[in-house]
């Protein structure tokens, strides 16, 4: 049987504000534990909430971003559970009356077809603390630093149908996100955070099957290896005359493997109702408008300006808008150096490949925009040649001084004198007669060769162009 894979993604994104969501503890990273809950966090008695207007303000700015609607009459709900690191004994988060709406985003699939996911909404709610078990000795520890962090829950319509389309998906909203600039959406800090539903069904049903959900994964390499995972899980289970049951699985990525947590609740369990120490946000057109005022450039817009202005081509500009600063460094390359092609050229492939190579983000790094734009200008001028810049790439990564300087403290200047070039080309037509004689019996990619052994004798200083002039004119 040929089964076809259906996936809705929950995507939790901390919102970056100073403070919580209701209280005016900090929110910063990596804070001692329980040094950032105040008495609301801690949930002590008679304490009330007070509402983050910022955290508002950048659920309604990733809104309008998705073409979502905005709710402006929303509310605040009581979800009941009880867990060790939940204070209260419920979250505060939303329910029937989501501060956004329906919205949609586009992703390129693999063949560079486009396809359209459906966001159901996305809804505020606060963040959880945090249960610790590595250091207790088979007990568990609690840290509230995080609680009441203000999360933004983003739920997509289930329109996935692979792995990698939920990858493609998540990485177009942590693309958005981070445009925003509403959340920094590090994975690793948990500050975005993927919840999967999987379910599969026979290739042409329309009823969807039974779905599990798999919690709080944590990376994109992750999502797509516990999707697979569960997806042949539920293929084998199904084949076998057995069924899925609905629940919670936690993937294991020592493992490469999903296993249940809990069986899955559903609305009813959590026995919502409204929040009754908030009143209902209430949103104007005008605060609406003064947000969408605030919009920045987004990737899908940046990436046809860049095919446009830039004259790059659809996959360059795809790769260079991925991420708000690698655009930014490109620009300022582009900028610098008077050649945006180069500067593509330099950014998505030499840059790149050390960054990856290194586990590093643009923004750290060792060559800043200026000192590449200044080293494609030089190619530009004939200062050096391409292949030299190589070099003087590899240089710039440890030493901190200017192009010019490394340039010329390793004698890397390029040879355009043609009486020098001259010499050199004399010596390469005495000394392969074999390959003149060829090139001029008409044999046109011996030239190749000769200009190669030339550029050799020059230790690469020659300027390939007077080379490839001077040993046609000559040789004719």
């Amino acid at each position: 049987m040929e089964w076809e894979t259906v996936i809705g993604l929950e995507v939790h994104v901390q919102l970056s504000t100073e403070s919580k969501l209701f209280s005016g503890s900090a929110t910063a990273f990596g804070a001692e534990p329980n040094t950032q809950a105040n008495i609301y966090d801690l949930a002590l008695p008679g304490v009330l909430p007070v509402l983050n207007k910022e955290a508002v303000k950048r659920a309604v700015k990733f809104g309008l971003a998705i073409g979502a609607e905005i709710g402006k009459h929303s509310v605040f709900d009581r979800k009941n559970y009880f867990y060790p690191d939940l204070p209260k004994g419920y979250q505060v988060s939303q329910l029937d009356f989501p501060t956004v709406g329906k919205g949609s985003l586009t992703i390129t699939l693999e063949d560079g077809s486009e396809k359209v996911i459906g966001v159901t909404r996305a809804h505020m709610e606060e963040d959880a603390g945090k249960s610790l078990h590595e250091d207790f000795h088979g007990m568990s520890g609690i840290d509230l630093n995080r609680a009441g962090t203000p999360l933004l829950e983003i739920v997509s319509e289930p329109d996935l149908r692979s792995a990698r389309e939920a990858v493609a998906y998540l990485k177009k909203l942590h693309s958005i996100i981070r445009y925003l600039d509403i959340s920094d959406a590090i994975m690793a800090q948990g500050s975005m955070r993927c919840d999967a539903n999987v379910s599969i069904r026979p290739k042409g049903q329309k009823e969807f099957g039974t779905r599990t959900e798999i919690k709080n994964i944590n990376s994109f390499r992750f999502v797509e290896k516990a999707i697979n995972y569960e997806v042949q899980r539920q293929q084998d289970v199904i084949e076998d005359g057995g069924e899925i049951v609905q629940e919670t699985r936690l993937y294991d990525a020592d493992r490469d493997e999903t296993r249940s947590m809990r069986s899955k609740e559903v609305a009813n369990d959590y026995r919502y109702f409204p929040e009754p120490d908030l009143l209902p946000i209430e949103l104007d057109d005008a605060f609406i408008e003064s947000v969408r005022a605030e919009l920045p450039e987004l990737p899908d817009a940046r990436k046809e300006r860049f095919i446009r202005d830039y004259e790059l081509s659809e996959y360059d500009a795809g790769v260079l808008t991925s991420e708000r600063e690698m655009a930014d460094y490109f620009e300022a390359v582009a900028k610098h150096s008077g050649d945006a092609k180069l500067a593509a050229n330099w950014v998505s492939g030499d840059l790149l490949a050390l960054l990856n190579k290194n586990n590093m983000e643009i923004v750290d790094s060792p060559i800043d925009a200026g000192r590449l734009g200044t080293l494609i200008a030089r190619i530009k001028d004939d200062t050096i040649s391409g292949k030299i810049a190589k070099t003087v790439f590899e240089a710039m990564i440890e030493d901190s001084s200017g192009v010019d300087e490394i340039i010329e403290s390793k004698g890397l200047k390029q040879v355009t004198d043609s009486g020098e070039i001259e010499q050199l080309v004399d010596q390469v037509i005495a000394n392969n007669p074999d390959q003149v004689q060829q090139f001029r019996d008409g044999k046109e990619q011996v030239l190749g060769f000769l200009v190669g052994q030339a550029m050799k004798l020059s230790q690469g200083k020659a300027n390939p162009a007077i080379v490839n002039e001077l040993l046609r004119k000559k040789m004719a």
